[in-house]
């Protein structure tokens, strides 16, 4: 049986679907009663989203950032080194 305070220990697994299906069918009896777990496993994937999307974001700003001011920049901190 999966309490509150145990459902941290399994949210990511849940998430990325690794758990077994006893464990699986526990975490969602466990969930589809209790509202404040429900919150907690949507602000957790919320967090999750948001630091992919960053990520994405972050990674298209690089790729798109003009290869001399990369380079002035990694000059200049060699400078300040």
């Amino acid at each position: 049986m999966i309490n509150c305070k145990k459902l941290h220990q399994f949210l990511m697994d849940y998430i990325d679907g690794n758990l077994s299906e006893d464990e699986r069918a526990a975490f969602e009896a466990h969930v589809n009663l209790c509202p404040p777990c429900v919150r907690y496993m949507e602000s957790y994937k919320d967090t999750i989203d948001a630091a992919r999307k960053c990520c994405d974001d972050e990674a298209e700003k690089r790729e798109k950032m003009p290869e001399g001011l990369v380079d002035a920049i990694l000059a200049s901190r060699k400078k300040s080194e």
